[in-house]
C-alpha cells in the first residue's frame, strides 16, 4: 500500500474531537490533566462535562503537556501511513508543549515539521483546516510550516470570564482585586493576540462585556484586518466554556452584529477553561488564507 505524502497532527486544544479528527483524516493528540493528582486525557478519559463537574467541586486541577513518549509514539504511527508530518500544537506562549515538540522533531530528519504559529482553540482549528487545504494543493510539510508561521498574527481572540475565581487561583489576579471585582460585578475582557493572554478592558456586567467584545471585533476588522472586505476574507468564530445554551445566544448576537458571516462555534479548550472557569464567552477573527 502506498503512503500518503503528508499527515497532519494537532492536539485537543484545537477543539477538534477524536471523532472529528477521523472524519478530517488527521490525528489529534489528547492533552493531559491532573485532577487531585490523578492523570486524565482530554476526551479519552475525561469529558467536558466531567471536567466542569470537577472544577465546580473545587478539585485541584492542573494542566500538563503530553509526555514526550506519547508524542513520538503518535508520530511513529502516523509515519507508518505518511511520508512526513505537519504538527500543529497549541500556542508556545500558553504551553511548553510546542517547545518540547520542536525538540523531539529534531530526531526525525526533517520528516516532522512543528508549526509555532501562536494559535489556540478555534484559531488553532482554523490552522488545521488551512493545513488540510495546503496538503490538497500539493504543498509539502516544510512549506506548510513556513506558510502558517508567516500568518501567525492574522488572528485575534477576545474572551470575557464569568467569574474572577480562576484568574485569582492561577495568580493572574490578586485576591484583593478579585474581591473588589466580584462586588462590582466586573467582567474583564481578555485578549489573545500572538503568544500573549492580556487584559484588554474592564466592564460591568455581561451586557457591557458582550458589547465591548463586539466593538473590539469590529475595530479589529477595520484597523488590523483593513484589507478584509467580508466573509470571503475573514473567518468569524465563537467559543465558550461550560453552558452551551448561553453560548448559542452569544452566537446569535454575533450573527446579528455581523450579518452575512457564517460563525463556527466550539467549546474553548479545557487547557484555557482551567484558567478562566465556566461561563466564559469569546469571539475570534482569523484572516482567510488565500491559497
Amino acid at each position: 500500500m502506498s503512503k500518503r505524502k503528508t499527515g497532519i497532527v494537532t492536539d485537543s486544544n484545537s477543539g477538534i474531537t477524536q471523532a472529528a479528527g477521523k472524519e478530517l483524516g488527521i490525528w489529534v493528540l489528547p492533552m493531559p490533566f491532573y485532577i487531585n493528582e490523578e492523570l486524565f486525557l482530554e476526551e479519552i478519559t475525561l469529558s467536558q462535562e466531567e471536567f466542569y463537574k470537577r472544577l465546580e467541586e473545587d478539585a485541584d486541577i492542573s494542566t500538563s503537556q503530553p509526555a514526550p513518549a506519547d508524542v513520538t509514539e503518535l508520530w511513529d504511527r502516523v509515519l507508518e501511513e505518511c511520508e512526513e508530518i505537519v504538527h500543529i500544537p497549541m500556542s508556545s506562549g500558553l504551553s511548553s508543549s510546542c517547545e518540547t515538540a520542536v525538540m523531539l522533531s529534531q530526531k526525525y530528519d526533517g520528516k516532522v515539521q512543528v508549526v509555532n504559529n501562536q494559535r489556540i482553540s478555534v484559531t488553532q482549528r482554523q490552522s488545521v483546516m488551512d493545513a488540510i487545504r495546503l496538503v490538497e494543493a500539493g504543498k509539502g510539510a516544510a512549506e506548510i510550516k513556513e506558510i502558517l508561521e508567516a500568518v501567525k498574527f492574522d488572528s485575534d481572540i477576545y474572551i470575557t470570564v464569568d467569574t474572577l475565581k480562576y484568574l485569582k487561583k492561577g495568580g493572574r489576579l490578586t485576591p484583593a482585586a478579585a474581591a473588589i471585582g466580584t462586588v462590582l460585578n466586573l467582567k474583564p475582557v481578555l485578549r489573545i493576540k500572538g503568544e500573549k493572554l492580556d487584559a484588554f478592558s474592564k466592564t460591568r456586567g455581561w451586557k457591557s462585556a458582550k458589547k465591548t467584545m463586539i466593538k473590539a471585533a469590529e475595530t479589529a476588522m477595520k484597523e488590523e484586518f483593513s484589507d478584509c472586505k467580508g466573509p470571503e476574507d475573514i473567518y468569524l468564530e465563537a467559543a465558550y466554556t461550560g453552558n452551551r445554551e448561553e453560548a448559542e445566544e452569544w452566537k446569535k448576537e454575533l450573527e446579528e452584529a455581523f450579518p452575512g458571516f457564517p460563525i463556527h462555534m466550539d467549546p474553548l479548550s479545557l487547557s484555557v477553561a482551567c484558567h478562566i472557569g465556566p461561563g466564559a464567552k469569546a469571539v475570534a477573527l482569523t484572516k482567510v488564507l488565500k491559497i
